[in-house]
């Protein structure tokens, strides 16, 4: 190792500013929110570099663009003359990279402490929630970039949106250090990013306005119980700074335990939701054919509408999502009129009910495939009774056809009468094995994907547990009818059946990009 007598102070590490023209590594380069701030510090004037398992498309994006990237993890040699080195979220702790830092003294930041340190200097909006961060922070991302605002964005889902009229990439945005106009005109720069609850990560975050969708049992094998989830979402509330600072929080005015959440805030709170009492009120309505149905989101502050915008996306929970984008771009200065238009044109979020493509049956209407990233309950019942109204199916003597790979062990057996219950709108559910993350051995074998498929069973749901996901292909390739909507769901890597479906047959129809 070099000389680092001039390396920032770990302690001193408040803001990216402090690393200005000093270099940072990063193990773990290649990830999506990783890539994201790589891009960003460099903007910030970080000398950024890293290393990777292998090359994938994000690190040859990163070659192309000037950072080093090399692949030689195992070999425990960093470079010299680091100040930093950041560590995503799936590095171990007996890391060879990560242990190297440790015995040369070095700060080793993880994810979440490496965004603060992003959002710290920034106007940070933080979007957390059980449910609903992505898909609400890619939707505020590009209302505000079409509203002449110019946000940095971080989301850990690809929304190519984001990067149409800015450098970046799927899942972020680069925007203007300063912003540019509305009523925040010349303050600094707006960082739009999805504040994750999992251990706590949202802690790290240093937001002025943060938005709350919902607030349930999640994670338990982190927390323990509701009430340590409903504690750790309390404690973020505390981050956001007084009202007399431009500190404000939106809160979902029921599912978010938002009193007990709120009861220590120091910002000006304000509730949403469809009940007639919360502070900004939603209303929806449907237009349109199955299939191509829009739904009319209406959004009103007591008696004075804000603003109405048509949703390309079903379901009620999009519409809330948008509700909330649409809200908080308000507060970051967007004209409401523009902000509506943004939202009108906004085409979803990878894995969040992306219809991927149609299969020709050639005896009638093709199957239309969806591909959903729900691995807890409510989002499972949320897409699915979309789905019913938005696809109707049964109009059409179809079905609707669910493939679900439940997500950790711990997860599926914590909550798994819930999960029996949330698949009431589906007609057929196919279970593969549950992925296998995070959890131990002992874990693993106290529940099974059998073990949901018989409390479906229970409930008169027509299941079945198939495995590998080849097998589950080509069951539905024999199985499946003329109408039939197939939405394959889950955490894991159990997109794949829905591609391989759609690509193992010529007839197959991609739905347009």
């Amino acid at each position: 190792m070099g000389e680092r007598a001039h390396r920032p102070n770990h302690h001193a590490l408040r803001s990216v500013d402090h690393l200005l023209g000093h270099r940072a590594y990063f193990v773990g380069i290649g990830g999506c929110g990783m890539s994201a701030l790589v891009r960003l510090w460099r903007a910030r004037g970080v000398i950024v570099l890293g290393s990777d398992r292998g090359p994938s498309e994000v690190t040859t994006a990163l070659l192309h663009e000037g950072i080093a990237v090399t692949f030689d993890q195992d070999a425990g040699c960093l470079p010299d003359d680091l100040a930093v080195v950041v560590c995503s979220q799936a590095i171990g702790v007996d890391h060879p990279e990560r242990l190297a830092a440790e015995q040369a003294g070095l700060p080793t930041l993880t994810y979440p402490e490496a965004l603060g340190l992003t959002m710290a200097g920034r106007t940070g909006v933080a979007i957390a929630g059980t449910h609903g961060k992505s898909t609400t922070t890619a939707m505020l991302g590009v209302t505000l970039a079409q509203a002449g605002l110019d946000p940095s964005v971080i989301v850990g889902a690809a929304c190519a949106q984001l990067a149409e009229d800015s450098a970046g990439g799927p899942g972020h945005r680069l925007g203007a250090p300063t912003v540019p106009a509305g009523d925040l005109r010349a303050e600094p720069g707006l960082l739009v990013a999805e504040a994750c609850e999992y251990a706590r990560s949202f802690h790290h975050l240093h937001p002025t306005m943060a938005a709350i969708t919902s607030v349930e049992a999640d994670h338990l094998d982190v927390y323990g119980s509701v009430d340590a989830v409903i504690d750790a979402f309390s404690e973020f509330t505390r981050l956001v700074p007084e009202a007399s600072a431009g500190g404000r929080l939106l809160i979902a005015h029921d599912g978010a335990h938002r009193r007990e959440v709120t009861a220590g805030a120091r910002c000006e709170v304000r509730t949403i939701g469809y009940a007639p009492n919360a502070d900004y009120h939603i209303e929806t309505s449907r237009t349109g054919p199955p299939g191509r149905a829009a739904t009319r989101v209406c959004v009103a502050v007591g008696r004075r509408r804000l603003g109405c915008f048509d949703l390309a996306l079903p379901g009620e929970h999009m519409a809330f999502d948008a509700a909330v984008a649409l809200v908080l771009a308000t507060w970051c200065g967007a004209d409401p009129d523009a902000a509506c238009a943004a939202l009108s044109t906004f085409r979803g979020v990878d894995r969040r009910m992306h219809l991927v493509g149609e299969l020709d049956t050639g005896a009638g209407p093709p199957v239309r495939v969806y591909d959903d990233y729900g691995h807890h309950p409510t989002e499972i019942d949320a897409t699915l009774r979309a789905l019913r109204e938005h696809e109707r199916p049964q109009e059409r003597a179809g079905r609707l056809i669910c493939v679900f790979q439940p997500h950790q062990h711990s997860r599926t057996r914590f909550l798994l009468d819930e999960f029996a219950q949330s698949f009431a709108h589906a007609d057929v559910v196919i279970v593969p094995h549950i992925y296998f993350v995070r959890d131990t051995e002992i874990e693993k074998s106290r529940v099974s994907a059998a073990d949901l498929v018989d409390r479906l069973r229970a409930r008169d749901v027509s299941a079945m547990h198939l495995y590998p996901f080849e097998a589950i292909v080509d069951h539905l390739r024999h199985t499946v009818h003329p109408g039939d909507v197939v939405v394959v769901m889950g955490a894991g890597p159990v997109w794949q059946v829905g591609r391989d479906l759609l690509a193992g047959d010529p007839p197959a129809r991609r739905a347009s990009a």
